[in-house]
């Protein structure tokens, strides 16, 4: 009778151990995601992703049937994962987040109806048109426990993260001036479609033109990279070199950001002969300029010459604003304090609020 009890004992034991192995190699669900309109021709990027195992889209938001015929198309989807709606979505779906590429305007409204029922949202860059609705969103968001992302595409920049690490790391010594550039030929140029471009050159829906478009890549990465300072003063520049083709908005922006100990300037253009995102960074003994997404010139104080380096795409957080946004929702990623956190983003929302007042005032605004 012992020895059978002992047996038993030791087949529950095996059994329990067997079990938690098991649960362990099972595979993870995806996390649920809704895309919250497809006006945003970024959205090409969730729905031409090849498929993973990280996230699985269960519907789409869109009342242009015709634009979204033409997408899920492109991209071999069923029509049947469309809805004319965000609520009929939401309520017939049930995703954990949604990826809102609707237009800048509308972000609030998403807020709005998402928050409540608990699903976490990642916006497209800006986070909002205005100051006013960014600390609307955020309201919502603390008061209904949601993440609020906003994804910029040098967050998967993995030369953007090197050159953090650097600065982080005392490599280049105190930042004393970054400059960064962004901005391309122009959308109607480079050939955006007509549902894009509408809404993407009009002031109430956009916030501006190239100034919010480009504008806030800069102030996102000049606030990551000086720790989440507040800048003391905001001065703005735009014109319209090309008020027959954007007559509604600037197409040319300089914003000029002062600090205790150190200038931002930021170059964002609707103008430049070929589409760029880089950034230059000085410290007090030494710089790190970033090209492109891998590409980077260094040059720090023992230095003879400049060097050129290349940085691996696993410098960044995750291989895209998807996977990130899997790991932020299942708790895998615990820390949320970088470019795409709501904390960096209403300060964002704060610079570009400021730069559209200075530009109007032609005066520099003050930060309380």
């Amino acid at each position: 009778m012992q020895f059978m009890s002992c047996l038993a004992l030791l087949t529950l034991v095996l059994t329990s151990v067997l079990n938690s192995a098991a649960n362990a190699q099972a595979p993870k669900k995806p996390v649920r995601v809704g895309v919250v309109g497809l006006v945003h021709t970024h959205v090409h990027w969730i729905l031409g992703r090849a498929k993973q195992d990280d996230i699985e889209i269960v519907g789409i938001a869109e009342p242009n049937r015709e634009l979204a015929e033409r997408f899920l198309k492109q991209h071999k989807l069923p029509m049947s994962l469309l809805y004319p709606t965000v609520e009929e979505m939401l309520d017939k779906t049930k995703p954990e987040a949604v990826t809102d590429f609707g237009m800048i305007v509308d972000h609030l409204k998403t807020v709005q109806i998402c928050a409540p029922r608990g699903i976490h949202v990642m916006v497209e860059k800006p986070l909002a048109v205005s100051l006013n609705h960014a600390k609307q969103m955020e309201a919502l968001a603390k008061k209904h426990n949601i993440h609020l992302l906003t994804n910029y595409e040098t967050t998967w920049y993995g030369s953007n993260h090197k050159a953090y690490a650097m600065v982080n790391d005392g490599a280049i010594g105190d930042i004393r001036k970054i400059v960064v550039h962004d901005g391309h030929q122009g959308p109607k140029e480079i050939g955006v479609n007509k549902e894009f471009l509408d809404w993407l050159t009009d002031p109430v829906t956009n916030g501006a033109g190239a100034l919010f478009d480009f504008g806030c890549y800069g102030a996102d990465l000049a606030t990551w990279l000086l720790k989440g300072q507040r800048p003391l003063t905001v001065t703005a520049v735009t014109q319209q070199i090309k008020p027959d083709i954007y007559p509604k908005v600037d197409d040319e922006a300089t914003i000029i950001l002062t600090y205790p100990k150190a200038q931002v300037v930021i170059q964002a253009s609707w103008n430049w002969p070929f589409s760029r995102k880089d950034m230059e960074v000085y410290g007090q003994h030494g710089y790190v300029f970033t090209v492109d997404g891998k590409r980077m010139r260094i040059r720090l104080k023992d230095d003879k010459t400049e060097q050129v380096q290349e940085a691996a795409q696993t410098e960044a957080p995750a291989v895209d604003p998807f996977a990130y946004m899997a790991g932020i929702v299942r708790n895998e990623t615990k820390k949320e304090d970088g470019l795409s956190s709501l904390q960096t983003n209403l300060i964002v929302m704060e610079i570009l609020d400021a730069a559209r007042q200075s530009a109007k005032s032609g005066k520099p605004v003050a930060l309380k």
